[in-house]
């Protein structure tokens, strides 16, 4: 029997990744069944109730919709984070979650750039900014995206320095990055941190008042991994106190208006969470997914699996 694989995109894909998506189920002859632009959490419910497989981006598959899902047996999230799907839900009913590491890298690397390049350039206001070249850039978890960003650092003619504890050192020498070996040096001695920590409960709220402060003069911190990693209350506590320091992202705080009305050209955040909006990240992504839920009904493949049972 065919199985059925929802891909449920509350922000869909670009139609290229939609097409070429279809297309690898077609060829595994898998059923695709498309819900775009859904408006309400019974949508979801109602589409996912009779399927085997599951493609999301950012939507969240909580443990109520989950129950709906009477079939399922895989949930990929097209994307390197997955904290947008119950874990402990999903393995209660043996439900193989998955993600697709790498697929959007780049595109998160490169949006990286494009806000410290508005930061550095006061928001192309015409008032005098600053270069990028000579500075030292900080990579705050060295994964796939922020490999990346030291290759497009070297480019910029940036000093490159990385703290990642789970990351060999000589990982990061043999990629020309200068490895530190505690949090607070990447603080101290960047002019820019760019910060791609996951959100795990160690990682909620790890970027700190303790930390912020430990910035050097006119410093910039750029956010493209999860609003949350970072204690919001202190950010804006560290801008106040110190006039130098500056803040952009594509995760907008919770209390957006309040950074931007106190703070004016020293923030920016982009309307939306937009790290992978790039056709060739959806199609990278999307592809990806969809070659992982074939491989794991005809394989039994489970590589990229992210929660255990």
């Amino acid at each position: 029997m065919s199985k059925r694989i929802l891909v449920a995109t509350e922000k869909p894909f670009a139609k290229s990744a939609v097409d070429a998506i279809k297309k690898v189920f077609d060829d595994a002859k898998f059923e695709t069944i498309l819900l775009e632009s859904y408006t309400s959490i019974d949508q979801l419910k109602d589409a996912i109730k009779d399927a085997d497989g599951v493609i999301v981006r950012s939507d969240k598959l909580t443990a109520e919709i989950l129950e709906s899902a009477k079939n399922l047996k895989i949930a990929v999230r097209a994307g390197a984070g997955y904290d947008n799907i119950d874990l402990d839900a999903a393995s209660k009913k043996k439900i193989v979650v998955m993600n697709t590491p790498g697929q959007n890298s780049n595109a998160v690397a490169e949006l990286a750039f494009g806000l410290m390049l508005y930061i550095a350039r006061r928001g192309y206001t015409g008032k005098d900014g600053t270069e990028l070249r000579g500075k030292t850039i900080g990579i705050h978890a060295y994964g796939y995206v922020g490999k990346y960003v030291a290759k497009i650092a070297k480019g910029f003619g940036m000093k490159i320095i990385a703290f990642d504890p789970y990351v060999d050192k000589k990982v990061m020498e043999d990629d020309g990055v200068e490895p530190v070996s505690k949090v607070e040096d990447l603080y101290k001695n960047s002019d820019y941190v760019s910060i791609h920590l996951p959100l795990i409960p160690q990682t909620e709220k790890f970027i700190n008042y303790n930390l912020l402060s430990l910035l050097k003069k006119g410093a910039t911190v750029v956010n493209t991994a999860r609003a949350e990693v970072i204690n919001e209350d202190d950010l804006f506590k560290i801008m106040e106190e110190r006039q130098d320091i500056y803040y952009c992202a594509d995760v907008a705080p919770s209390n957006r208006k309040a950074f931007e009305e106190k703070f004016g050209l020293r923030v920016f955040f982009t309307a939306k969470k937009m790290g992978a909006q790039t056709v060739e990240a959806n199609n990278n992504a999307g592809i990806a997914a969809a070659r992982q839920i074939v491989n794991f009904f005809n394989n039994n493949d489970t590589t990229f699996q992210v929660n255990k049972f």
